[in-house]
């Protein structure tokens, strides 16, 4: 039973670095989307002023505006790709093992105490007697021990 506590502890601790790592990587990432989000801000408002102003003198009006919205979409999803294109899965591939690890030790320990227990109703069913007679001696046993001491520990009144 202690394998099994221990590795449970394993496993919380394993899932407590997991969910760090991931933690970890999701405020990377929000960094990222904000200064996409900053970028594409400052961008929309000078850079869309200027090629406007600049396209609108060679070009019509509305074809200058669309290859500036086009240009600063390009640049958006350049930023968001960035922002993808981090591994949440290198940093917590440890942790995750060692998770894995304790899992399986307490389904091995499991399997060992479901056959531990499938032997003992076994000998039940074959000898009912000698199976249970050890423990029951040693419980009378017992019991028989601590009431001795408890009269031997009391004076007689």
């Amino acid at each position: 039973m202690s394998r099994i506590s221990r590795n449970v502890s394993v496993i919380l601790r394993a899932e407590r670095l997991i969910a760090r790592a991931q933690l970890a990587i999701s405020v990377k990432r929000a960094g990222f989307y904000i200064a996409a989000g900053v970028a594409v801000g400052l961008a929309i408002i000078m850079l869309n002023l200027a090629g406007f102003f600049w396209l609108s003198a060679i070009l019509s009006k509305p074809v200058a505006a669309i290859l500036v919205a086009g240009t600063n979409l390009v640049l958006a999803l350049i930023l968001v790709l960035l922002a993808n294109s981090i591994n949440q899965h290198g940093d917590a591939s440890a942790a995750v093992e060692l998770r894995d690890m304790a899992l399986q030790d307490i389904e091995s320990e499991i399997r060992d105490s479901l056959a531990e227990v499938q032997n003992t109703v076994a000998g039940i069913r074959r000898d009912p007697v000698g199976v249970l007679a050890p423990e029951a001696i040693t419980t009378l046993l017992s019991m028989l021990l601590k009431y001795a001491r408890r009269r031997k520990e009391t004076p007689n009144e």
